[in-house]
């Protein structure tokens, strides 16, 4: 199987070829790009799990949320630049809803048993509780009226710098935190160095864009 998705990486050049070589119709570009994505989203999970073994599961997640996200947030960017925030919008509720229903509850499904950081588990509830506080105050004005207005920008603006302090300082705090409780033996290591998997993950994020 192992094979078989490093053999499909090749769909991503070819896709790319296609695009500015071939008159393809969007449908078969799009399809031939959808099977692309699979075994780039296998080649990030298979960096992030080998780049774990150096910095131990809590940063090794964050690897992979960060790289997992960057395709998702450069395609938001250039749909906002073109205007298109219909489509920002609904990506950014599909991320949400597949990450808290699809992804977490496969994760419980196939997890099996193990052991539960709760201290990272609460963190996260209280995050997803700020989060969504912070989301409410532009959300409810746009309940009434014209949601598209010029005045709801404007209070957009402070709520998502207020998201990026919260996430960049528990993030700082996260990692930090991790670091300290797990230090990699060199028994543990037996896959890829950790800059051969950083530098695989950020090739694959970037391909996956």
């Amino acid at each position: 199987m192992r094979k078989i998705l490093f053999a499909t990486l090749a769909l991503a050049p070819i896709v790319i070829a296609l695009h500015y070589l071939a008159d393809l119709s969007q449908t078969v570009e799009f399809v031939i790009a959808a099977a692309a994505l699979v075994p780039l989203a296998w080649l990030i999970g298979e960096a992030t799990e080998h780049a774990a073994e150096h910095t131990g599961p809590g940063i090794g997640g964050f690897l992979n949320a960060t790289f997992g996200n960057a395709p998702e947030l450069i395609i938001a960017l250039i749909a906002v630049n073109e205007g298109l925030t219909e489509v920002v919008r609904g990506s950014l509720t599909g991320s949400v809803v597949s990450n808290l229903l699809l992804v977490l509850g496969a994760a419980l499904v196939a997890g099996g048993r193990g052991t539960l950081d709760r201290f990272s588990s609460f963190l996260s509830i209280g995050l997803l509780v700020v989060a969504t506080s912070l989301f409410l105050i532009p959300a409810i004005p746009g309940w009434d009226g014209d949601p598209d207005r010029g005045s709801l920008p404007r209070i957009a603006v402070p709520v998502a710098i207020a998201l990026l302090i919260v996430y960049v300082g528990v993030t700082w705090y996260s990692l930090r935190r991790h670091s300290r409780i797990h230090v990699a033996s060199d028994e543990e290591i037996t896959g890829w160095s950790l800059p051969a998997a950083l530098v695989a993950l950020a090739l694959t994020t970037l391909v996956t864009a």
